[in-house]
């Protein structure tokens, strides 16, 4: 089976970039600065930011399905972010050397399953999650911080 692994439309974002510190500050983000790589992964993109790049820290609702498991949480951007990661059957660099949480949900957004697992090892729990009919989409999370990383589909 193949799978699709999709960043964050970088629309979404694009009129934060502009906004002053205190116009972010009013909506609950904040601009930083990547001081650390690993430490700083953009949500578009898929990868890492380069220490001295600037990010937004912002409340994304990645889970925006009409159910209980309706969900939203911190993620990061990179203010350079160009183009979202959408790649079939590549596993981004950003989620291969992190622990992550993966959960499976059907098209009314009911979880189906979860488990942790190291990055390297998530094609097989992908093919474990996608060998039931019923789910129609993966989110990933890093464990350790619980962020929403990017979602999966069949391809």
């Amino acid at each position: 089976m193949r799978y699709r692994y999709k960043g964050l439309p970088l629309a979404s974002f694009a009129p934060l970039f502009a906004m002053s510190d205190a116009d972010l500050a009013e909506k609950g983000f904040r601009r930083m600065v990547a001081d650390e790589k690993p430490g700083f992964p953009c949500r578009v993109t898929l990868e890492d930011a380069e220490p001295g790049e600037r990010v937004l820290l912002v409340t994304y609702p990645h889970q925006d399905a009409h159910s209980p498991y309706k969900s939203s949480g911190a993620i990061f951007v990179r203010e350079n972010a160009r183009e979202a990661y959408d790649r079939v059957d590549e596993v981004p660099p950003v989620l291969s050397e992190r622990l992550l949480s993966l959960r499976a949900y059907d098209e009314a957004g009911m979880m189906l399953d979860a488990e942790i697992v190291e990055g390297r090892q998530i094609e097989p729990l992908l093919k474990r999650f996608f060998a039931a009919d019923k789910t129609a989409y993966v989110h990933v999370h890093n464990a350790r911080r619980g962020c929403f990383a990017c979602s999966v589909e069949r391809a």
